[in-house]
């Protein structure tokens, strides 16, 4: 009788206290393939996170469709925190941009922390007749449809921003989609196609080279690393387009884990290596809890499917 008590004993002690999380390896989906923005920034916290919590975090990139691939292998996965994804802005637009996409990042992600915000900056070819967003806004309402805009493609975060800019100015520009950021710049630079929406970081090199012109940055706030350029929110109050970068669990984790996790990535993405770090892909950390990161979710989900509605947005 006196063994069944201490059996009992220790089994509902081992209910009370699980052992602590992690006890195995973590993934971390990475919906982008390696040595591109998001990758970068998944290998610097990635380790800061298996330091602190004792167990390696692997970086598993699952490229296609624009994040969708790996948020759909998320939302797939056992909700127990061994599977997490360093998620973006346009992964949240993805549904209402692209009818194939069956994830709902509402109901099937829980929200664990914010990472970064990446900024991008709307720029111009240098002999276009307008050096600020003023000035751009006068331009493209006295020529309405006349100038072409450039985007990496239809759907993607810089195409959504310039509808955004477009909706918020009450302006007209005919958007040229290519395929990738990389494929643009050329034509951008030429004159061939006057405007475009590009990563922040990507724009310094050529600006400082007065191959392009930036004409503001689409985050609330100046970048610390170009605080020369002005944000549209300088211009048109409010816009924000700046991809924000988080962390991301299946829906139904244990609120015990999720808090864990978010405790740690807050940590790192603080330390002043990180901060470095981030500050050279012209990324600023942004900390934030698990309630704070849902409610930005459901804004920007939000915000983006109103854009993409307003402009007839639909990926073939």
């Amino acid at each position: 009788m006196k063994n069944l008590w201490i059996f009992a004993a220790f089994l509902l002690t081992t209910q009370a206290f699980p052992q602590e999380y992690p006890t195995r390896p973590v993934r971390m989906l990475v919906g982008y393939a390696p040595g591109g923005g998001m990758d970068t920034i998944a290998r610097v916290l990635a380790p800061k996170l298996s330091e602190a919590l004792g167990q390696q975090f692997v970086v598993e990139n699952r490229p296609g469709a624009s994040g969708g691939v790996a948020a759909e292998a998320l939302a797939k996965s056992v909700p127990d925190g061994y599977v997490l994804m360093l998620a973006e802005s346009g992964t949240l637009a993805l549904p209402a941009v692209n009818p194939r996409v069956t994830f709902d990042p509402l109901r099937q992600f829980a929200p664990v922390g914010g990472v970064c915000m990446l900024p991008m900056a709307f720029v111009v070819n240098p002999g276009f007749p307008a050096k600020s967003t003023q000035e751009l806004i006068a331009v493209l309402k006295a020529n309405p449809g006349k100038y072409g805009y450039a985007s990496p493609g239809v759907g993607s975060l810089q195409h959504l921003a310039f509808e955004l800019f477009r909706r918020s100015a009450g302006v007209d520009a005919l958007h040229v989609p290519y395929k990738g950021a990389s494929a643009m710049m050329p034509d951008i630079m030429s004159g061939q196609v006057p405007i475009g929406v590009i990563s922040a970081l990507a724009a310094m090199g050529p600006t400082r080279a007065g191959r392009i012109r930036t004409l503001a940055v689409t985050s609330p706030q100046r970048l610390p690393s170009a605080p020369e350029w002005p944000t549209m929110a300088e211009t048109l109050p409010g816009f924000s387009a700046a991809p924000n970068v988080f962390v991301v669990a299946p829906a139904g984790t244990p609120a015990s884990v999720i808090q864990r996790v978010s405790g740690v990535i807050r940590a790192a993405i603080s330390s002043r290596d990180v901060v470095e770090i981030f500050g050279k892909q012209g990324a600023t950390p942004t900390p934030s809890s698990p309630a704070e990161l849902g409610s930005q979710i459901a804004e920007e989900v939000r915000r983006w499917a109103a854009v993409v509605k307003d402009a007839g947005i639909k990926v073939d």
